[in-house]
C-alpha cells in the first residue's frame, strides 16, 4: 500500500456492480496508474467515480444484480471523493458520443479550441463599442414589437422568381377574402355579427362542422329550432374558407399594430386592399410588391445592425464602408417614411455615427481578435496534426469558420474537405489514438477535478504506446497538471513511466503506480515501485531461490531456459519431469520420444543443479504422480500463477480428469504456459495477475477429482 500523504485521497467504493468493496488512493495533480487484469473492476471504478460526481442518484445504476429487488440490500456508495465534483472519462462511450461527429471532428470543437478566456474578453471589448446602438433597440420597446409585426407582414407575402407577389401566399389569399368579409352577401347577412366578431375563423370552422348534421333532421343542428334554411347554412363555408379568414384576421392585426410606422397614404392604400372585392389589379400588385421590398430592406438593415459583432465584421476589409451602408435612408423607403419611423431611425443613425467616430478603436480591437483567433487555430491545428504525422496517419484537422463560430473538421491527404465518415476508415487503435489527442484538449478546456483514462493504450501497437503517453503527459499542451487515473490491463505504461530511463520525462506528473487485485469482490491495490519490475530472467531466478518446493523451482527454471532460447538437455530434463515421465526423454527426428543417454542425462542434470542443487528427478516425478501430493502443493502456495502451473501437472494424467471441458483445458494450457511477451514484468509471486475465476475453477476440478 502507498504511504498516504496530504495530497492523497483514500477512496472506498462499495457495492457497485461486481465490486463489494474497493480501496484505492488518488494522488492529487498526479498520474495515478492502476494496473490489473481484465475483470478486476477497473471500468466499474471509473464509472462509480463519474456517477458519484454527477449526483442525482446516478450511482444507483451500479446496484449489483444480487442486490436488485432485495429489501434492505446495501446501496452503491463512494466514500472519500467529496472533493471530486467533475469527472471527464475517456472510454469507448466518449469516443462514440464526442468524436467524429457528422459535421465536426469533435463535438463542440469551438468551445474546446477557440472559446478561451482571452477570446471571450476580446468579444466583450468589441461588443462594448456597439452597446449604445443595441440599447437603442431594447429601450424602444414599442419599436421592438413593431419589428416582429414587420417580419410577420413580410412573411405573409411570398414572392415568385420574378419578384411578384405569389398567389399561393397566405397574404394574397387573405386579401382575396377581405372584400367578402367587408361586403357580406345578402343571403348571409344574418351571420354578419358572427363574421364581424374578433375571431370569425373559429366560428366558421364550428359552423362548417355543424352543417354535416343538417340532413339528419328538419331542425337546426345548432339550436334545434325547426324551419332552418339549409341552403343558406351550407353557403357560409362555401363563401368563407376558415384558413383564409384566420390569415386575414392576423394580417389586419399586424397592419393595425404597425399603424403610424407607415406613411399615411400608404397605410390607407394597404387598409383599402383588405376590404377590396375581386382580384388584385396590376397597380395593386405593384404596390404590394414595392411595399414588401421596402419592408424587407428595412428589416434587413435592422437585422444586420442588431447582429453587429466580431463575427459579422471579422472578414470585412473596409469597416467604415460597411457601417455607412447600414445607415437607413428613410426618404427612399417612402412607404415607411412617417414621423414615427423617422424618430427611431434618427436614433439608430446617430449611434452609427458615434461608432464611426471610434472607427480606429474598432479596427484595432477587430485586428487583435483576428490575430488571437489565428493563433488559436494555428496552435491547435499544429498540435493535433503534429501527432497525426508522427503516428503515420494520412489525416489532418482543420479549424474553419462558420457563420457565427468555428469548428474543427478532419480531412484526408487525398481528399480536401470534411470527411464525415473518417471514424469508419480508421482502425480501432487509430481511432482511439486520434480521439485521445482530442480528449486531451477537451480536458484542458473543461478543467475537471478528475481525469479518467479507462484502458486508453492497450489497443495500440508497441511503437505508439509510448508516443501516446508522451503526448498526453509531456509538454505545455498536455494534461500533466490534472489529477489523472489511468486504468489499464497493460503493464507497459507502468514500465515506461515508472522504470525506464525515459520515465524522467514524466517526473512533472508525479506518477504513482498500483497493482489491482480482486478476491471475492474485494479489490485492493499494491504499490508498484522500480524494484518491483524485473526482467523475465530475473523473476525466474528470484523465484527459484525463494521457493522451497522443487517442482515449483523446476517450473520457473524451465521458463528461464525458454526465455533464453536454451533448449539443450537441461531443458529436456525439466520438460520430461513436468510431463511426469519416469525417465528423461528427447524427441527424435521422427517425432518420437526416446530415453536420454546416460552421458546427456548427466550433463543436463549438472546444469540443472547449478540452480536446483538438490534436485532428485525420480523423487519429484513420483510426487507428481500422486494426486494428493499435487493437491497439497496446490494448496500450499498462495500464488495464482503457481496454482495454475501445478494444475497443468494434474491435467497431464488423464485418469484424474472427471468429465471433459476442452475450453477450460485449452485456456489453462495456452494462457499461462509460456509468457515471453514482455522483456520486463511484475513478479507473479508479489503481483498475482491470474484471474480469480481461473484459480477457483482449478480448485473445483481438484476437489472433484481427489476426494
Amino acid at each position: 500500500m502507498t504511504d498516504a500523504t496530504t495530497e492523497d485521497l483514500m477512496i472506498e467504493i462499495r457495492d457497485c456492480n461486481s465490486i463489494s468493496e474497493a480501496t484505492i488512493t488518488l494522488r492529487k495533480s498526479a498520474l495515478n496508474i492502476k494496473y490489473g487484469a481484465n475483470g478486476v473492476g477497473k471500468s466499474t471504478i471509473a464509472r462509480a467515480l463519474q456517477l458519484r460526481a454527477q449526483g442525482d442518484g446516478s450511482l444507483d445504476s451500479l446496484v449489483p444484480f444480487k442486490h436488485r429487488g432485495v429489501d434492505g440490500a446495501p446501496s452503491p456508495e463512494v466514500v472519500g471523493a467529496d472533493t471530486i465534483k467533475t469527472v471527464l472519462v475517456f472510454d469507448d462511450d466518449y469516443v462514440s458520443r464526442f468524436v467524429f461527429q457528422p459535421d465536426e471532428v469533435l463535438k463542440n470543437s469551438f468551445e474546446v479550441f477557440i472559446n478561451t478566456d482571452e477570446y471571450k474578453q476580446g468579444l466583450v471589448q468589441i461588443d462594448s463599442l456597439f452597446q449604445a446602438l443595441k440599447d437603442t433597440f431594447s429601450q424602444q420597446e414599442e419599436f421592438d414589437a413593431a419589428l416582429t409585426a414587420f417580419t410577420a407582414l413580410r412573411d405573409a407575402f411570398g414572392v415568385t422568381k420574378t419578384g411578384a407577389i405569389a398567389k399561393n401566399s397566405r397574404g394574397f389569399k387573405a386579401i382575396g377574402m377581405g372584400g367578402k368579409m367587408a361586403h357580406v352577401p345578402e343571403p348571409l347577412q344574418g351571420y354578419k355579427q358572427f363574421l364581424d366578431s374578433d375571431d370569425p375563423a373559429t366560428w366558421i370552422t364550428w359552423q362548417s362542422k355543424g352543417k354535416t348534421f343538417l340532413d339528419l333532421s328538419e331542425n337546426c343542428p345548432f339550436c334545434s329550432n325547426s324551419g332552418v334554411d339549409k341552403a343558406t347554412a351550407k353557403q357560409v363555408s362555401a363563401v368563407y374558407e376558415s384558413a383564409a379568414v384566420k390569415n386575414l384576421s392576423a394580417l389586419r392585426q399586424v397592419v393595425d399594430q404597425l399603424g403610424d410606422y407607415f406613411e399615411d397614404s400608404k397605410r390607407e392604400l394597404l387598409q383599402g386592399l383588405l376590404t377590396s372585392l375581386g382580384e388584385l389589379s396590376p397597380e395593386q400588385s405593384i404596390f404590394l410588391t414595392n411595399l414588401r421590398e421596402q419592408v424587407q430592406t428595412f428589416l434587413g438593415k435592422l437585422t444586420d445592425l442588431r447582429a453587429l459583432s466580431f463575427h459579422t465584421l471579422r472578414d470585412t476589409d473596409d469597416v467604415s464602408a460597411l457601417l455607412l451602408d447600414l445607415k437607413i435612408d428613410l426618404p427612399l423607403l417612402d412607404a415607411l417614411n412617417s414621423e414615427k419611423s423617422a424618430s427611431v431611425v434618427r436614433l439608430i443613425n446617430n449611434k452609427l455615427d458615434e461608432i464611426a467616430g471610434r472607427i480606429d478603436e474598432l479596427r484595432a480591437e477587430l485586428g487583435k481578435q483576428n490575430r488571437r483567433v489565428a493563433d488559436l487555430i494555428r496552435t491547435n491545428q499544429d498540435a493535433v496534426n503534429e501527432f497525426l504525422r508522427s503516428a503515420g496517419y494520412r489525416y489532418t484537422v482543420k479549424i474553419e469558420k462558420t457563420n457565427d463560430s468555428y469548428k474543427m473538421i478532419v480531412e484526408h491527404e487525398d481528399s480536401a474537405g470534411h470527411i464525415e465518415s473518417a471514424g469508419r476508415h480508421l482502425s480501432y487503435g487509430e481511432r482511439n489514438a486520434f480521439a485521445l489527442v482530442l480528449f486531451m484538449h477537451h480536458v484542458r478546456k473543461e478543467k475537471p477535478d478528475l481525469v479518467v483514462l479507462d484502458d486508453p493504450v492497450s489497443s495500440f501497437d508497441k511503437t505508439k504506446k509510448y508516443a501516446i503517453l508522451h503526448q498526453l503527459f509531456h509538454g505545455k499542451s498536455s494534461i500533466r497538471e490534472f489529477t489523472t487515473l489511468l486504468l489499464t490491463h497493460d503493464i507497459e505504461p507502468a514500465i515506461d513511466i515508472v522504470l525506464n530511463p525515459t520515465s524522467g520525462q514524466f517526473a512533472m506528473m508525479k506518477p504513482i503506480a498500483h497493482f489491482l487485485h480482486s478476491r471475492a469482490g474485494t479489490v485492493r491495490e499494491s504499490r508498484i515501485d522500480k524494484h518491483h519490475i524485473s526482467t523475465f530472467s530475473q523473476i525466474c531466478l528470484t523465484n527459484i531461490e525463494a521457493s522451497s518446493d522443487d517442482a515449483i523451482k523446476c517450473i520457473y527454471l524451465r521458463r528461464f531456459y525458454e526465455a533464453h532460447g536454451e533448449f539443450g538437455d537441461e531443458y529436456h530434463i525439466l520438460s520430461s519431469l513436468l510431463h511426469v515421465r519416469d525417465v528423461a526423454e528427447v524427441k527424435g527426428a521422427d517425432g518420437e520420444f526416446a530415453p536420454m543417454t546416460a552421458d546427456r542425462l548427466a550433463a543436463g542434470t549438472e546444469k540443472v543443479r547449478q540452480h536446483i542443487p538438490a534436485l532428485d528427478y525420480g523423487k519429484v516425478v513420483q510426487e507428481l504422480k500422486d494426486p494428493a501430493i499435487v493437491k497439497a502443493k496446490f494448496e500450499a502456495t498462495d500464488v495464482g500463477y503457481e496454482k495454475v502451473q501445478l494444475f497443468r501437472l494434474f491435467l497431464s494424467d488423464k485418469t484424474w480428469i472427471k468429465g471433459e471441458d476442452r475450453a477450460f483445458q485449452k485456456f489453462v494450457n495456452e494462457s499461462y504456459h509460456i509468457e515471453n511477451e514482455y522483456l520486463m514484468q511484475l513478479n507473479p509471486r508479489e503481483f498475482d495477475a491470474v484471474p480469480e475465476h481461473v484459480v477457483r475453477e482449478c480448485e473445483v476440478r481438484l476437489a472433484e477429482a481427489i476426494k
